[in-house]
């Protein structure tokens, strides 16, 4: 499991959750103006898991 951490076409950053397997399981549904704002709100959804952040 990871996220994906990525720029949309706004601008805005955003994440996504893929499972081992590949396939999404989440998305942050809303875009971030800062990438620290990004990486802050997978680490709210992330807790204490073992789940690395990729971009």
């Amino acid at each position: 499991m990871y996220f994906h951490l990525y720029k949309d076409i706004a601008g805005y950053w955003r994440w996504t959750l893929f499972a081992a397997n590949s396939k999404k399981m989440a998305n942050s549904g809303e875009g971030y103006f800062n990438r620290s704002d990004g990486i802050s709100a997978i680490n709210l959804v992330k807790g204490s898991g073992p789940a690395p952040i990729r971009e």
